[in-house]
């Protein structure tokens, strides 16, 4: 038994929560976000947290699971869509937020994760963005200086690990994961699939086990949600699907 793994998301988050935490949250929508992990957060009942999320999920599912139960004190995010209650509590000043470009956003996660305490770039110069933010000119250009962002917790969910907390992560679901899980003093990980030690080609580990502290299994037949569920709209001219086949959702 991997010394990393623990039996459910409750167990792998005992003595890390604490009021007024910073928390990296991987996912974008509700593509590969930690949804077992978050729901123990609520139940937990800490507050007045900052998460670091590209969004904030819906108002029923992921992070806006943590609005409606107002645990969340600021978002720093780069989109605030598909959630009425974010937009809301944002609109009523009841909730802080710290909008980002959404590359920008990568990179001050991935700043945070290299040591990189600030850097500068183009975007947002001349906008809302940069203001009260320093500029520094490049070859007669000017530029932000952004701040690396580095939490106190990261929560992440994985496809595949082995019991030393190497992980695979699957197609869209990689998104904001890996550089989470390197940015964060404390790596938490909710992953579909364990396998055993040396199953993994090194070559396709998407970080390393060293970044790694504690994992859960997701339980078999554990929801997966579709934000928007879409089809490919068809002519009527084109043939019939197979009978007893369903269209895939694109997200």
């Amino acid at each position: 038994m991997s010394r990393k793994l623990y039996p459910d998301a409750k167990a792998a988050l005992d003595g890390l929560l604490r009021d007024g935490m910073l928390i990296h949250s991987g996912g974008f929508g509700l593509c590969g976000i930690p949804n077992l992990l978050i729901e123990a957060i609520r139940d937990s009942g800490v507050k007045d947290l900052t998460f670091v999320s590209n969004n904030a999920g819906v108002d029923d599912a992921g992070l806006g699971l943590l609005l409606k139960t107002r645990q969340v004190r600021k978002m720093i995010a780069s989109y605030v869509g598909e959630n009425a209650e974010f937009a809301r509590q944002f609109l009523a000043g009841e909730l802080e937020i710290e909008f980002n470009p959404q590359g920008t956003l990568a990179e001050r996660i991935r700043a945070g994760g290299a040591g990189i305490p600030a850097f500068f770039t183009r975007t947002g110069v001349g906008t809302a963005v940069a203001e009260g933010k320093p500029t520094q000119e490049f070859d007669g250009v000017t530029y932000v200086m952004e701040r690396g962002i580095m939490a106190d917790l990261a929560i992440i969910h994985a496809w595949k690990a082995d019991p030393e907390g190497n992980l695979v992560f699957r197609k869209t679901a990689r998104n904001f994961n890996p550089v989470m899980a390197t940015a964060a003093r404390m790596t938490v990980v909710q992953v579909e699939e364990m396998v055993g030690q040396g199953e993994l080609n090194p070559d396709h580990i998407h970080t390393p086990g060293i970044y790694v502290k504690r994992m859960i299994v997701v339980p078999p037949g554990t929801e997966k949600r579709i934000e928007q569920r879409t089809v490919r709209k068809r002519s009527e001219s084109a043939a019939p699907a197979a009978a007893g086949t369903d269209p895939l959702p694109t997200r």
